[in-house]
C-alpha cells in the first residue's frame, strides 16, 4: 500500500484525501466516504477543476474503487518546452498512469537491460509537479471541492425540479442487478461500474 499522509476529511461526505508520501510523483488520494457517490463526486469534481484549469492528470482506480490516485503531471508541458534530458526522450516512454503507478513499459532492448528503480524513479520525476506547484494545484482542488459541497449542501436542502430526475424502471432493475453501468449524479455525471 502506498504510503501516504492524510491531509483532510471532505465534510459530511467522510471522503478522506491524502498526499502520496516516498513516490517520485506527488498525487492525491481518495479514499472512504460515506458512499460511492461521495467518493465519486469528490474525485468528479477534482478532475473537472483540473480540465478547467487546463493541468494535466491522470487517475488510477485501485481497491475495486475504494481508492483513488489523482496525479496532477507536467510532462507535456517540460516535453514542449525543451526541458526534458534527452536520455529519458530517447526511451520512448510517455509516462501515463499506467508507468505513473509502477507498470514501466520499455520499448528498447537497452532500456530494458538498463532497467533499475533508480532510472525509474529518474523518468516518474520528470512528470512531478514541483513541490510549489503541487501545492498551488492541490489549492485549487480543495476550493473546488469544498465550493462543490457548499452547492450539494444547499442543493439537497432545496432541490429544484431540474435537480430531481425520475428513474425508470429498467434503470433501477440494471442498478440493482449488480454487474451493470449505471450514472451517478452528482456535480457532475460520473459512470460507474458496479
Amino acid at each position: 500500500k502506498a504510503s501516504t499522509k492524510k491531509t483532510t476529511t471532505l465534510g459530511n461526505s467522510a471522503v478522506k484525501v491524502s498526499e502520496l508520501r516516498n513516490y517520485p510523483v506527488r498525487g492525491l488520494v481518495f479514499e472512504g466516504g460515506n458512499t460511492l457517490e461521495d467518493l465519486s463526486n469528490a474525485v468528479s469534481d477534482s478532475c473537472v477543476c483540473l480540465q478547467e484549469n487546463n493541468i494535466p492528470y491522470n487517475v488510477l482506480i485501485s481497491d475495486c474503487g475504494k481508492r483513488i490516485f489523482l496525479f496532477p503531471q507536467c510532462y507535456a508541458e517540460k516535453q514542449a518546452m525543451g526541458e526534458v534530458r534527452s536520455e529519458l526522450l530517447d526511451t520512448q516512454v510517455n509516462p501515463a498512469v499506467w508507468e505513473i503507478s509502477g507498470h514501466m513499459v520499455l520499448k528498447r532492448k537497452e532500456d530494458y537491460e538498463g532497467a533499475s528503480e533508480e532510472n525509474a524513479w529518474r523518468l516518474l520525476a520528470e512528470v512531478s509537479l514541483s513541490e510549489e506547484r503541487f501545492q498551488e494545484v492541490k489549492a485549487l482542488v480543495f476550493e473546488a471541492i469544498s465550493c462543490s459541497l457548499s452547492d450539494a449542501d444547499t442543493a439537497s436542502q432545496n432541490p429544484s425540479e431540474e435537480d430531481v430526475e425520475d428513474q425508470s424502471a429498467e434503470d433501477m432493475l440494471a442498478m440493482q442487478q449488480g454487474s451493470h453501468t449505471a450514472i451517478i449524479a452528482g456535480t457532475h455525471d460520473c459512470l460507474v461500474i458496479q
